[in-house]
């Protein structure tokens, strides 16, 4: 997961799966940002992405609509 979604999921209500998994990711430095390992099941991955939908927003900025948009493809990889 890419840590400006990571950031915007922590500023926003999950329930408590949801929580436990962003708070078991291990935090993985790439270039200026970082990229958030979690370990959980594709559902959870499913419902964490729908969460982030206003990062797909005209109001987002570009780099959270594109680190969204990386996220919702590795997301809909591990679909098949």
């Amino acid at each position: 997961m890419p840590g400006k979604v990571a950031d915007f999921l922590r500023a926003t209500e999950l329930d408590d799966a949801e929580r436990a998994a962003l708070d078991h990711g291990q935090a993985v430095r790439r270039g200026q940002d970082y990229t958030l390992r979690v370990p959980a099941v594709p559902a959870i991955h499913r419902q964490l992405l729908e969460r982030c939908q206003p990062l797909d927003s005209a109001a987002a900025i570009p780099a959270q609509r594109k680190a969204r948009r990386e996220y919702a493809n590795r997301v809909n990889a591990l679909a098949h």
